[in-house]
């Protein structure tokens, strides 16, 4: 649908005596024969020219050029993405241009419209994003050498690396997300430029850089993408809490596969694709309270603390990259937490079915299978696992309270933390299987929980 709503626009464009093509990753994208998330089109028509021919439009960046254009009977602001970005049900209509001067490393400071479409790709990051596509006739224009690249597998800028580096800093992080995702390799001239340039990634957003690294953790290369961080040099200013696994050595009877940083990377390796963000992210962070409490003992190595302190350090990294509220909050869980699984066979019923309860547990147990696959390879507790979720029904799992608040005021409690104790040892007991009825939760908390003075005067009744 999208794609013949941004063919249409094409037509109607030319309808009107304007140029229009398709432009950027969407021509990319078509050329390997895989469907585009998204559809760009360039033309010679002023962003005024674009409202008036399309009036239902949104200027999202008119100044430099940009309108959105909706798909008939779908709202752009709808759906959601794994990496956390909008579904595109709008179509992207950019007017040719050229940029001069970015002092901020990301706008430029000044967009002058042109009528030449090569003005226009001479400025875009890389060669297999410069292509423009003829949806009518199916020409593609290539003024980059984008073709070649494509079917060479390299990832090249457009024009000098640094100068297009210099213009957003993003491109950096960019160029080793496609790289990873496609499989390329990077063009020796525009991997020098990165590696010289590489401080200046701190001037990034790090909303904008948040939002790049999920891509890279969601699109199912994410070992290829961390190791290309690495080896670039954008881990340590990006990630340095992740650049810190290197050499962190693990006991080896327990991870044959080596250092932190391995088990960390084969562990994405394992990771479902698509992958939910936090997810992605809670199977980067699992571990990385490990490096600040490497010790060497007597027996073996060992990480005394390490869930807990991962769980600060996650907290920073998630506050540091602007999160939002809830995926932090499943972040933090998924390193909390992931420790557990070694035992879950040991569990009390009770206790285990609060373990099953977790919020959005098919994400712990996720991380937990790709934490096996990338050490031992035991999947024992998690099979265990998958055989008790599908044994316990959902009315066991989480059964309605027998007793509430107001039936311990009834009993004679008066109001206060112990509330809280008393409510959790009779769901425990249910749980458990110990407490069949409503009488039964009650007696048991008449017997467990007595009521200073009211105990004594019932046995003396």
């Amino acid at each position: 649908m999208i794609k013949d709503s941004a063919t249409s626009i094409v037509e109607t464009l030319r309808q009107r005596g304007f140029q229009g093509y398709l432009v950027g990753g969407c021509v990319r994208d078509l050329l390997l024969g895989r469907e585009p998330g998204d559809y760009d089109v360039a033309t010679n028509a002023t962003p005024a020219q674009v409202v008036g021919i399309f009036p239902e439009t949104y200027a999202v960046g008119a100044q430099f050029g940009v309108v959105l254009v909706p798909v008939p009977g779908r709202d752009p602001a709808n759906g959601d993405r794994a990496d956390g970005s909008s579904k595109s049900y709008a179509v992207e209509v950019a007017t040719f241009r050229s940029d001069i001067g970015y002092s901020d490393g990301r706008h430029p400071d000044e967009v002058r419209f042109s009528g030449d479409p090569r003005e226009d790709v001479a400025r875009r990051d890389f060669t297999i994003n410069g292509m423009l596509l003829d949806p009518l006739s199916g020409e593609v224009f290539d003024f980059v050498g984008g073709r070649k690249d494509l079917e060479a597998g390299i990832i090249r800028t457009i024009g000098d690396p640094e100068r297009r580096f210099g213009e957003d800093k993003l491109r950096m992080l960019r160029a080793v997300r496609f790289a990873a995702r496609f499989e390329y390799t990077i063009d020796p001239a525009t991997f020098a430029a990165i590696e010289k340039l590489v401080q200046q990634i701190q001037v990034v957003s790090r909303e904008r850089m948040r939002d790049e690294l999920t891509r890279m953790l969601t699109e199912g290369h994410a070992r290829r993408a961390f190791l290309l961080l690495d080896e670039s040099g954008l881990l340590k200013p990006v990630l340095p809490e992740i650049s810190a696994m290197k050499g962190v050595e693990q006991p080896p009877e327990f991870h044959p596969e080596g250092d932190v940083f391995v088990h960390t990377l084969l562990l994405l390796e394992n990771l479902p694709n698509p992958c939910p963000r936090t997810l992605a992210w809670g199977a980067l962070l699992h571990d990385v309270g490990k490096p600040p409490t490497f010790r060497v003992a007597p027996d073996r190595i060992r990480f005394d603390g390490h869930v807990e302190v991962g769980v600060k350090m996650a907290e920073a990294i998630c506050r540091r990259l602007r999160f939002s509220n809830d995926d932090s909050a499943q972040i933090l869980a998924l390193v909390d937490h992931h420790m557990r699984f070694g035992h879950a066979t040991r569990m009390k019923e009770s206790t285990l079915k609060r373990f099953l309860r977790l919020p959005a547990f098919g994400e712990h147990l996720a991380l937990h299978r790709a934490d096996c696959l990338a050490s031992h390879g035991d999947l024992g507790t998690y099979e265990f696992i998958q055989q008790k979720r599908a044994e316990i029904p959902q009315e066991k799992m989480r059964p309605s309270p027998l007793v509430t608040g107001d039936d311990l005021i009834a009993e004679g409690h008066i109001p206060g933390p112990r509330f809280r104790e008393i409510l959790s040892a009779v769901e425990d007991a249910q749980l458990e299987g110990r407490l069949p009825s409503r009488e039964a939760a009650l007696e048991f908390v008449r017997r467990e929980f007595p009521v200073p003075g009211i105990a004594g005067d019932r046995v003396n009744g």
